[in-house]
């Protein structure tokens, strides 16, 4: 029986959820939407909101809470860098885009940061295919 338990396996062990997790994450922070499972998409977009949550309240209070804050944001990512190829001049910090691009176009909005639309089952096997993206401030 599963009575209280929260979350979803999602088919992996606990180290691949989590990096799984933490990858979807960030590429969502980084392309701004994403297309994948409806499994997958209610598993990360609670998360995701937290963390621009606690970007938001990091940046309002600035100083040492802002600190605080990125390095929670930091924590719960891992790699903090995404994209590009072998030179660095590509490379994107995810968290300094969370906190520089996206929190503060959600200051006024107390919630809500993410949408879900549908696109239908994938050819191959049928699973429900989504749009997970950042609603447009």
């Amino acid at each position: 029986m599963r009575h209280k338990v929260a979350g979803k396996k999602l088919s992996r062990s606990k180290d691949a959820r989590k990096a799984l997790r933490r990858n979807l994450i960030k590429q969502l922070f980084y392309h701004e939407r994403i297309r994948t499972t409806r499994a997958k998409a209610q598993a990360i977009r609670s998360e995701a909101e937290r963390l621009i949550t606690i970007a938001k309240r990091g940046n309002e209070a600035g100083g040492a809470a802002m600190v605080h804050a990125r390095r929670v944001v930091a924590s719960r990512l891992g790699t903090a860098y995404i994209g590009g190829g072998e030179d660095d001049q590509e490379r994107i910090n995810v968290v300094n885009k969370l906190f520089d691009d996206i929190a503060p176009r959600y200051a006024d909005r107390p919630g809500g940061y993410t949408r879900v639309l549908k696109l239908g089952p994938r050819l191959s096997d049928g699973a429900e295919m989504v749009l997970l993206e950042l609603v447009e401030e």
